[in-house]
């Protein structure tokens, strides 16, 4: 399809499979991949969140694949709004969303791979990490202090703990692939001065004050710090297997463009299809109709407890019987009045005391 050359074309400029010649500075956070129109990219998102949601169906029904989408920013980058958009033509049943925050004392006293782990999605799923396991390389890096309390052995934090725990990541997406998992990781690319702005607009609104902590403001002051240790992520873990997309995320239109793009591109690459009907199963389907078919409205019922009725004897008709003529009629002549003279009667009839 011309639409998904076009979205394989948008996405390969972001692509980062081999991260040895990897620099952030040559990616522009306000870069529009030629798009200038924000109306022209919301139709080709809508185009690709309808090609994901049939997709999707696909997915789950084949139930062979699982796939992963990380996403990682700085604060106000736009991740939420991304995850909003890009999934709202999903099923929910067949997808899931995780917020990894602050580690709880529970997930402290285990590898810091377990929490995420428990996550990890289902076949015929997709799974969202918002904020993942490259927290423990990026603001745990950023704030050693943070590392002091995951109390690993003494012995273990030294020079060489990002190097292993980039090699733990990298052997982690590996064994996911290997499994059947499909990992694509999106680093949102938003410029300093785009997130003071966006920062601002959270203070000026009332409707999006919850939304700003003063933390948010506090780790401006580590900026650069930040920028390092993306780039030292994304140059130790990006492969062909895990690829990392660096999406431009100074405008939302254009973020959420590419992300949709490149999430149904990898899932067109799996030959998702609907699983083949057997043999067996059409005779099942076969017999589902023919009982389906047989049922009185309100009168069905399940075959294994339906019985034979006996069949009723038809009801003996009542016999015809001629009807009779009616009997004739016979018109008789009037008798004559007889006179009866009664005993001590006098002529008028008048009788008298005796």
């Amino acid at each position: 399809m011309a639409g998904n050359g076009w979205g394989r074309r948008l996405v390969k400029a972001y692509r980062v499979e081999d991260g040895r010649r990897f620099r952030l500075k040559d990616h522009d956070p306000g870069d529009t991949g030629g798009l200038k129109s924000k109306e022209h990219a919301e139709k080709r998102l809508k185009a690709d969140v309808e090609r994901l949601c049939d997709l999707q169906d696909k997915l789950y029904a084949q139930d062979r694949w699982a796939v992963l989408l990380v996403f990682q920013a700085m604060d106000a980058a736009g991740k939420d709004g991304v995850i909003k958009h890009v999934m709202s033509g999903l099923n929910p049943q067949g997808c899931q969303v995780y917020s990894f925050k602050g580690p709880s004392a529970e997930e402290l006293d285990h590898d810091f791979l377990w929490r995420t782990a428990r996550c990890l999605p289902e076949r015929g799923r997709i799974g969202i990490f918002n904020r993942s396991y490259y927290e423990e390389v990026l603001v745990v890096r950023v704030h050693p202090e943070i590392l002091a309390k995951q109390k690993l052995p003494l012995r273990l934090v030294g020079k060489r703990i990002w190097k292993d725990r980039f090699e733990d990541i990298a052997a982690h997406e590996r064994y996911l692939a290997h499994n059947g998992v499909v990992v694509l990781k999106f680093f949102l690319n938003v410029s300093r001065a785009e997130q003071k702005r966006r920062f601002l607009e959270r203070l000026d609104r009332s409707e999006k004050n919850w939304k700003f902590s003063a933390a948010d403001a506090q780790e401006r002051q580590h900026w650069k710090q930040y920028m390092a240790a993306y780039e030292d992520a994304i140059r130790e873990t990006a492969a062909e297997h895990a690829p990392w997309f660096v999406v431009p995320a100074d405008k939302k239109w254009f973020t959420r463009l590419v992300v949709a793009a490149a999430v149904a591109d990898a899932l067109e690459q799996l030959d998702l299809a609907y699983p083949e009907v057997t043999a067996e199963k059409r005779k099942e389907l076969a017999a589902a109709r023919v009982e389906l078919s047989g049922e009185r409205a309100g009168h069905a019922r399940p075959a294994a407890t339906r019985t034979a009725r006996p069949r009723r004897k038809p009801a003996a008709r009542p016999r015809r019987v001629p009807a009779r003529s009616p009997a004739p009629v016979v018109e008789m002549e009037p008798e004559e009045p007889i006179e009866v003279t009664l005993a001590g009667a006098g002529p008028d009839g008048e009788g008298r005391p005796g």
